[in-house]
């Protein structure tokens, strides 16, 4: 096997170009001795990497729209909406919701210095609602504690494929890394973490749809969606985890072009509740439905009556 498959499949999360790029830049190194990427490794090679901190790329204030839920010299609590990156990454260096909160908050946690500057946990891109972040190292670092000791309360809204068994239920399965596709996460792993889905039916959209209620215990990358998709009740509009494919396969009519039609995973981070940093008050925020979920669900409602399925 090559030095840079070998890294990669031997340190979790590490792509095998990000792999080779550390070689390239002489942190991996085999008996001793730097090695290029090409290098086969034998039984019996030491082989060492070095993973160096992350370079935080020095991001902007933009003047970026927020709909601020809350707001107090703590924390904020944004409504993301769809479309949004959480923070600046490879490909993703401006537009985030870092750079529309540095213009916003001047003092934000972690400006100039942190990785996350400010976030505690992230949302998809193409998953909208409620989303909180820091604005002092106290309160990052107590809810940083909250989300490690998974005492903050966070519910979604999902539409998914499919007309779901039971009303409700759970999903207990741990997930990582595909084995296939280091992009996508998967329950079906080696190297999995636990985690845990809740789930209730909220409305019954006909016979191919259920709009749910969900609850999060852990909050793996892609949780739900993956979930969900191996239960083979994939969400609308999710191309990466057989949402596409699974709209492909409705009857050709109003129904599937509605749902064809929409480019994002039908997901919405409903509700958010936490201790307040400083008050250790239990507060809940809302973020309403956004505007492409809730058009979505009156369509196809509609749309189920006319071609004789039950709405």
């Amino acid at each position: 096997m090559r030095l840079d498959a070998f890294i990669s499949a031997s340190v979790e999360g590490l792509s095998r170009s990000r792999a080779k790029a550390l070689i390239d830049e002489g942190f991996a190194s085999v008996g001793g001795r730097c090695a290029k990427a090409s290098r086969q490794v034998s039984a019996g090679d030491r082989v060492v990497v070095k993973i160096p901190p992350p370079r935080v790329a020095a991001a902007v204030p933009e003047g970026i729209p927020l709909e601020i839920l809350y707001e107090d010299r703590d924390i904020v609590v944004v409504a993301k909406p769809a479309g949004m990156v959480v923070h600046p990454a490879a490909g993703h260096p401006g537009g985030t919701l870092v750079n529309a909160l540095m213009a916003h908050c001047k003092d934000l946690s972690g400006i100039g210095g942190e990785l996350r500057a400010g976030i505690v946990h992230r949302l998809d891109k193409g998953t909208s609602g409620c989303i909180v972040a820091a604005k002092n190292d106290a309160a990052h670092s107590s809810l940083a504690a909250q989300f490690k000791a998974r005492t903050v309360s966070k519910s979604y809204l999902a539409l998914v494929f499919g007309s779901m068994k039971a009303e409700g239920g759970e999903f207990d399965k741990p997930i990582g890394r595909s084995k296939f596709d280091r992009k996508r996460m998967s329950s079906r792993t080696g190297k999995g973490r636990s985690s845990l889905t809740r789930w209730r039916v909220a409305e019954r959209v006909g016979k191919d749809f259920s709009w749910l209620e969900i609850e999060l215990k852990t909050g793996r990358m892609h949780q739900i969606r993956v979930h969900f998709s191996e239960a083979g009740h994939p969400l609308v509009g999710d191309s990466a985890y057989g949402g596409t494919k699974r709209a492909k396969r409705l009857s050709p009519g109003k129904v599937k072009d509605i749902v064809e039609g929409f480019a994002r995973p039908a997901l919405h981070s409903w509700k958010l509740a936490i201790d307040h940093p400083r008050t250790g008050e239990r507060m809940e925020f809302v973020s309403p439905l956004p505007e492409d979920i809730s058009s979505l669900l009156l369509d196809l409602g509609e749309a189920v009556k006319e071609e004789g399925g039950e709405g």
